[in-house]
């Protein structure tokens, strides 16, 4: 019979955020997957637990995804774990699930400590919809990239940042957003120095030129405002066929492509086009 992959969240700062459910996962686990196994280890003797730990990270994730594979559909039981937070999360866990489920191994995820949602919960910023766009590229040209493409993004924004890339992603992102764009800088979530910076991109990028960033950072950017839908007017219309018309257009196919292009009535642009 198989055995099943969990995905145990750990915590993101604080020790004492260990679910009783995730140890007791841990501890009846036959193995453990681990981003970085030296951080895990540190949690394990925490929390008195001896157990085998595998190694999985980005540049090996294609080979040992095999064979963990093979171990669970072997009867074993793996717990997949990251360096802090959940597993499969901007994380690669994510190829380890989907070889998984390919496999028809069933994959059990447990609750627990997850930056994104800590984040959004105390950013200020909305939260009734919004999307996770992870961390941006360190090439500004890709970065730039990703952050046009979110331009009119409505949704409440959120992104992981590492202290060194801090300044130059505000910098993206004010020149993309506008600099008046609200943002809420979560930092050092749930550790000693843990604090919520409430500020516009300008404000955030003044106050990194006068201290250096510290500790890893959640960006939680306000989504843009929604575009005023602005209705063409007859005068619109009956200057839209005169144009048209000047190309060459006859005066029923300049009505026609008018009435779509400016979505009204083809009447009301008829009626318009009289006035010419």
């Amino acid at each position: 019979m198989a055995g099943m992959l969990y995905l145990v969240p750990t915590p993101i700062g604080n020790l004492g955020d260990i679910s009783q459910r995730c140890r007791q996962t841990l501890e009846d686990a036959d193995f453990i997957a681990a981003e970085d196994t030296r951080v895990t280890l540190k949690l394990l003797n925490h929390l008195g637990i001896k157990k085998s730990l595998v190694s999985y990270f980005e540049h090996n994730k294609t080979q040992k995804g095999d064979w963990i594979v093979s171990r669970i559909l072997a009867g074993e039981t793996c717990a997949l774990v990251s360096d802090a937070g959940s597993p499969a999360i901007s994380d690669p866990g994510e190829e380890l699930v989907k070889q998984c489920a390919d496999a028809g191994i069933t994959v059990c995820a447990i609750p627990g400590p997850c930056a994104v949602i800590t984040a959004l919960s105390i950013s200020g910023q909305a939260t009734g919809r919004f999307c996770f766009e992870g961390f941006l590229s360190t090439a500004k040209k890709s970065r730039r990239e990703h952050l046009e493409a979110l331009k009119d993004e409505q949704r409440t924004m959120i992104f992981y940042e590492a202290p060194h890339k801090l300044t130059a992603t505000l910098e993206s992102m004010a020149e993309v957003f506008g600099p008046e764009r609200p943002i809420s800088l979560c930092r050092e979530l749930t550790k000693l120095h843990e604090e919520v910076i409430r500020t516009t991109l300008q404000g955030a990028m003044d106050l990194y030129a006068q201290q250096p960033p510290k500790g890893e950072f959640v960006l939680v950017v306000a989504g843009a405002q929604p575009k005023e839908e602005v209705l063409a007017t007859p005068d619109d219309a009956a200057q839209r066929v005169k144009t048209l018309m000047e190309q060459g257009l006859s005066r029923k196919d300049a009505i026609k492509q008018t009435a779509q292009e400016l979505d009204l009535p083809k009447n009301v642009v008829y009626d318009a086009a009289l006035t010419l």
